[in-house]
């Protein structure tokens, strides 16, 4: 039972709350629409204002909503729009937290899994894989993600997923082949057999044949041969990157793999330090139980007075008070404490 009194603040506060909300929402969104390249700078300094001025969770929800509504869209996103609203997202994951591309990238990567399995027509599934691609450009993700996205595609290797080879290669293979030349190797030896098991169930092999040979283009190191290639204007957002970012990107990049995003809900988010876990415990109770009464029982009432005299009050806190007071030295200690 909750009394009228209480009810009535508690509606007072959730309308409050919702009216900061909307206002934040209204501010974020009108940065978003009028985000470029050239005033990249003062719209990613204001954004980190409204960071420091909002609570993370709420920032963090807003700019994921407003980026997945300007970018995932039925129709293909123009490649530099999606540049520059992944380079923003990247500059306020150095600079903000990591929980900020961390978030965002979450939701890019249940929302892809989703729409391929779901054999959406428009063009969804390509403007999501170009988020994700662009994460991976400006080192908000690292290239295990890529090749576990990759790896699922040439699995199912079907003519979307195909298209989607494609794309993405076209996208970020040089940088693959840069970072992790040997799982390049071992993707492509894959899609060839593949593709040898699967001729007879296309009709047309020219997409197959197209999608081996940019392959081996990318193994060779070639960009001749893959048409419409065109590095230089991700290699000038990574420029401006590095004018605004202040700390090095490689030590914030996410090393984390497509099953540990899918299922984050169920095993939590180690990739975010300090992140809540409102799951099942880690740790079953009878295991808890038992650690809980190690060498309680083996020690003197003295020993145990002591411990009640400096305020250790839960079993845990007593057993490990007794075992650094009864120790003959620091190696004894820690041979008990594992125990």
């Amino acid at each position: 039972y909750v009394p009228p009194q209480v009810r009535k603040s508690q509606e007072i506060l959730d309308d409050k709350k919702r009216e900061e909300l909307g206002r934040l929402k209204k501010m974020v969104n009108g940065l978003i629409n009028r985000l470029s390249e050239p005033n990249l700078p003062s719209i990613s300094g204001q954004m980190e204002d409204l960071y420091m001025a909002n609570s993370r969770k709420d920032m963090n929800e807003t700019l994921t909503d407003i980026l997945m509504n300007a970018c995932v869209t039925a129709v293909a996103m123009p490649s530099r729009l999606m540049m520059e609203h992944v380079l923003l997202v990247s500059i306020l994951h150095h600079n903000v937290g990591v929980e900020v591309g961390a978030h965002f990238l979450e939701a890019v990567v249940k929302k892809f899994d989703e729409i391929c399995k779901s054999d959406a027509e428009g063009k969804e599934c390509e403007n999501l894989l170009a988020l994700i691609a662009h994460l991976y450009n400006f080192h908000v993700v690292h290239s295990l993600l890529i090749f576990d996205i990759l790896k699922q595609l040439v699995s199912a290797f079907t003519e979307k997923e195909i298209e989607l080879i494609l794309f993405l290669l076209k996208n970020v293979g040089f940088s693959l082949r840069k970072d992790d030349a040997l799982a390049l190797k071992e993707l492509i030896t894959e899609a060839q057999r593949k593709a040898n098991t699967a001729e007879k169930k296309f009709q047309d092999q020219t997409r197959v044949r197209f999608m081996l040979e940019t392959m081996l283009a990318l193994r060779n190191n070639d960009m001749r041969k893959i048409p419409g290639y065109d590095p230089e204007p991700v290699e000038r957002l990574r420029k401006l990157q590095r004018t605004l970012v202040r700390s090095s990107g490689k030590e914030t990049q996410l090393r984390v793999s497509l099953e540990s995003l899918l299922s984050a809900d169920q095993v939590g988010r180690w990739w975010i330090v300090g992140s809540s876990w409102s799951g099942a415990p880690m740790i079953n109770d009878t295991n808890k139980k038992t650690q809980q009464k190690l060498h309680i029982g083996k020690v003197s009432s003295k020993i145990m007075e002591l411990a009640r005299k400096q305020r250790m009050n839960t079993d845990i806190r007593r057993s490990i008070f007794c075992v650094l007071m009864t120790s003959e030295d620091f190696l004894d200690a820690f041979e008990k404490l594992l125990g």
